[in-house]
């Protein structure tokens, strides 16, 4: 990943960076290029560039699910 979590991340961050990786998966997955995620998420190339650098500041938790949910990426939130 382009950015590490820390070791005290918020359960908040830690569920938006496996989010994160979920979408580099699925671009590697598809053999996709994040032009083309972007068409497909209806959103500008540069926010995809964001998500797969794990720009997790940027996002909310929900906002990502809701792309995620857009790709129909499974995807399953434990709390601990």
């Amino acid at each position: 990943p382009s950015r590490l979590l820390p070791k005290n991340a918020s359960k908040a961050d830690q569920v938006k960076y496996k989010l994160c990786e979920k979408f580099v998966s699925y671009l590697l997955k598809n053999k996709m290029t994040q032009a083309q995620l972007a068409r497909k998420l209806k959103i500008d190339p540069s926010r995809v560039n964001e998500i797969i650098k794990y720009r997790i500041n940027l996002y909310t938790v929900d906002k990502l699910m809701d792309l995620a949910e857009k790709l129909k990426i499974d995807f399953e939130v434990k709390v601990a």
